[in-house]
Protein backbone atom coordinates (compact mmCIF):
# COMPACT_ATOMS: atom_id res chain seq x y z
CA UNK A 1 0.00 0.00 0.00
CA UNK A 2 1.06 3.52 -0.99
CA UNK A 3 1.41 6.20 1.73
CA UNK A 4 -1.27 8.40 -0.52
CA UNK A 5 -3.82 5.82 -0.09
CA UNK A 6 -6.98 6.87 1.55
CA UNK A 7 -7.48 5.44 5.15
CA UNK A 8 -10.51 5.80 7.33
CA UNK A 9 -11.05 5.90 11.01
CA UNK A 10 -13.88 4.75 12.44
CA UNK A 11 -14.67 6.15 15.84
CA UNK A 12 -17.34 4.52 18.30
CA UNK A 13 -18.23 5.33 22.00
CA UNK A 14 -19.07 2.19 23.96
CA UNK A 15 -23.15 1.32 24.45
CA UNK A 16 -24.82 2.39 27.55
CA UNK A 17 -23.07 1.43 30.75
CA UNK A 18 -24.65 0.76 34.21
CA UNK A 19 -23.79 2.20 37.67
CA UNK A 20 -23.29 -0.64 39.39
CA UNK A 21 -21.02 -0.06 43.27
CA UNK A 22 -17.66 -0.81 40.92
CA UNK A 23 -14.98 1.09 39.53
CA UNK A 24 -15.73 3.15 36.61
CA UNK A 25 -12.97 0.61 34.60
CA UNK A 26 -14.97 -1.93 35.62
CA UNK A 27 -18.63 -0.63 34.72
CA UNK A 28 -20.56 -3.16 32.77
CA UNK A 29 -23.09 -1.95 30.26
CA UNK A 30 -26.70 -1.72 30.82
CA UNK A 31 -29.58 -3.76 29.25
CA UNK A 32 -29.86 -0.49 26.39
CA UNK A 33 -26.35 -0.88 25.96
CA UNK A 34 -26.63 -4.57 25.27
CA UNK A 35 -29.48 -4.12 22.97
CA UNK A 36 -27.75 -0.97 21.02
CA UNK A 37 -23.85 -2.45 20.45
CA UNK A 38 -24.90 -5.20 17.95
CA UNK A 39 -26.84 -2.66 16.34
CA UNK A 40 -24.05 -0.58 15.88
CA UNK A 41 -22.06 -3.61 14.70
CA UNK A 42 -24.95 -4.06 12.02
CA UNK A 43 -24.83 -0.67 10.58
CA UNK A 44 -21.46 -0.55 10.21
CA UNK A 45 -21.45 -3.73 8.29
CA UNK A 46 -24.14 -2.50 5.94
CA UNK A 47 -22.02 0.32 5.29
CA UNK A 48 -19.68 -1.93 4.29
CA UNK A 49 -17.13 -0.89 6.94
CA UNK A 50 -15.20 -3.53 8.19
CA UNK A 51 -12.18 -2.68 10.13
CA UNK A 52 -8.73 -4.57 9.70
CA UNK A 53 -7.52 -3.66 13.06
CA UNK A 54 -9.75 -2.69 16.19
CA UNK A 55 -8.13 -0.89 19.03
CA UNK A 56 -10.39 -1.31 22.00
CA UNK A 57 -9.91 0.68 25.58
CA UNK A 58 -9.61 -2.31 28.23
CA UNK A 59 -12.42 -0.78 30.29
CA UNK A 60 -15.47 -3.42 30.58
CA UNK A 61 -18.12 -1.61 28.94
CA UNK A 62 -16.25 -1.14 25.77
CA UNK A 63 -14.92 -4.98 25.64
CA UNK A 64 -18.61 -5.88 25.50
CA UNK A 65 -19.61 -3.27 23.37
CA UNK A 66 -17.48 -4.64 20.94
CA UNK A 67 -17.77 -8.38 21.70
CA UNK A 68 -21.55 -7.50 20.98
CA UNK A 69 -20.80 -5.60 17.39
CA UNK A 70 -18.71 -8.60 16.55
CA UNK A 71 -21.02 -11.39 15.53
CA UNK A 72 -22.48 -8.26 12.76
CA UNK A 73 -19.45 -8.17 10.91
CA UNK A 74 -18.27 -10.31 7.93
CA UNK A 75 -15.62 -10.87 9.38
CA UNK A 76 -13.48 -10.88 12.51
CA UNK A 77 -11.19 -7.95 12.77
CA UNK A 78 -7.69 -8.51 14.36
CA UNK A 79 -8.42 -6.41 18.08
CA UNK A 80 -5.67 -4.67 20.35
CA UNK A 81 -6.86 -4.30 23.67
CA UNK A 82 -5.15 -0.99 24.95
CA UNK A 83 -5.26 0.59 28.38
CA UNK A 84 -4.14 3.87 27.03
CA UNK A 85 -7.68 4.50 25.54
CA UNK A 86 -9.03 4.71 28.76
CA UNK A 87 -9.73 8.64 29.74
CA UNK A 88 -7.42 9.34 26.77
CA UNK A 89 -7.20 12.86 25.42
CA UNK A 90 -7.40 13.49 21.73
CA UNK A 91 -3.90 14.39 21.90
CA UNK A 92 -3.40 11.23 23.46
CA UNK A 93 -5.49 9.38 20.76
CA UNK A 94 -3.85 10.45 17.99
CA UNK A 95 -0.15 9.86 19.07
CA UNK A 96 -2.12 6.07 19.66
CA UNK A 97 -3.15 6.00 16.24
CA UNK A 98 0.01 7.10 14.78
CA UNK A 99 1.27 3.69 16.14
CA UNK A 100 -0.99 2.04 13.56
CA UNK A 101 1.06 -0.21 10.80
CA UNK A 102 0.42 1.48 7.08
CA UNK A 103 -0.72 -1.68 5.80
CA UNK A 104 -3.83 -0.98 8.07
CA UNK A 105 -6.89 0.63 5.76
CA UNK A 106 -9.45 0.86 7.94
CA UNK A 107 -8.88 1.13 12.01
CA UNK A 108 -11.66 0.95 14.49
CA UNK A 109 -11.33 2.42 17.93
CA UNK A 110 -13.85 1.40 20.25
CA UNK A 111 -13.74 3.89 22.80
CA UNK A 112 -14.96 6.65 25.46
CA UNK A 113 -16.59 10.14 25.59
CA UNK A 114 -15.36 12.93 25.78
CA UNK A 115 -12.14 11.98 23.95
CA UNK A 116 -13.76 10.21 20.89
CA UNK A 117 -15.80 13.11 20.25
CA UNK A 118 -13.63 15.93 20.42
CA UNK A 119 -11.13 13.35 18.34
CA UNK A 120 -14.11 13.22 15.63
CA UNK A 121 -14.10 17.11 15.62
CA UNK A 122 -10.31 17.60 15.57
CA UNK A 123 -9.92 15.05 12.76
CA UNK A 124 -12.38 16.46 10.60
CA UNK A 125 -11.35 19.36 8.62
CA UNK A 126 -13.64 19.05 5.96
CA UNK A 127 -17.19 17.64 6.74
CA UNK A 128 -20.44 15.94 4.32
CA UNK A 129 -22.50 18.17 5.26
CA UNK A 130 -25.30 15.12 6.16
CA UNK A 131 -22.64 13.53 8.55
CA UNK A 132 -21.50 17.13 10.17
CA UNK A 133 -25.53 18.04 10.31
CA UNK A 134 -26.54 14.45 12.14
CA UNK A 135 -23.53 14.62 14.52
CA UNK A 136 -24.13 18.64 15.32
CA UNK A 137 -27.38 17.64 16.49
CA UNK A 138 -26.86 14.49 18.56
CA UNK A 139 -23.57 14.69 19.66
CA UNK A 140 -21.81 11.28 20.31
CA UNK A 141 -24.19 9.76 22.87
CA UNK A 142 -23.28 6.22 23.71
CA UNK A 143 -22.98 3.50 20.41
CA UNK A 144 -22.73 6.25 18.12
CA UNK A 145 -20.25 6.16 15.23
CA UNK A 146 -18.12 8.55 13.02
CA UNK A 147 -16.37 7.75 10.07
CA UNK A 148 -13.48 9.78 9.03
CA UNK A 149 -11.21 9.44 5.74
CA UNK A 150 -7.70 11.04 5.68
CA UNK A 151 -5.05 9.88 2.86
CA UNK A 152 -1.54 9.79 3.89
CA UNK A 153 0.52 7.23 6.21
CA UNK A 154 -0.59 6.75 9.61
CA UNK A 155 2.43 8.86 11.53
CA UNK A 156 1.08 11.83 9.36
CA UNK A 157 -2.21 12.38 10.97
CA UNK A 158 -3.17 15.63 12.50
CA UNK A 159 -6.13 17.90 13.30
CA UNK A 160 -7.68 18.72 10.36
CA UNK A 161 -6.45 16.14 8.15
CA UNK A 162 -9.79 14.24 7.96
CA UNK A 163 -13.06 14.19 6.22
CA UNK A 164 -16.17 13.35 8.25
CA UNK A 165 -17.77 11.34 5.87
CA UNK A 166 -20.55 8.88 8.01
CA UNK A 167 -22.42 9.40 11.33
CA UNK A 168 -24.73 7.07 12.77
CA UNK A 169 -26.45 7.47 16.51
CA UNK A 170 -28.80 4.83 18.12
CA UNK A 171 -32.42 6.33 17.51
CA UNK A 172 -31.89 8.78 15.70
CA UNK A 173 -32.90 7.03 11.92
Amino acid sequence: MSDAESRRIVLVRHAKADWPQVSDHERPLAERGRKDAPVTGRKLADADIVPDLVVCSTATRTRETFKLMVPELPTRPKTVYEERVYEASPGQLIALLEETPDEVRTLALVGHNPGVQALAEILAGESEPEAASRMAARGFPTAAYAVLTFTGPWKSLEPGVGTLVDYWAPGGE
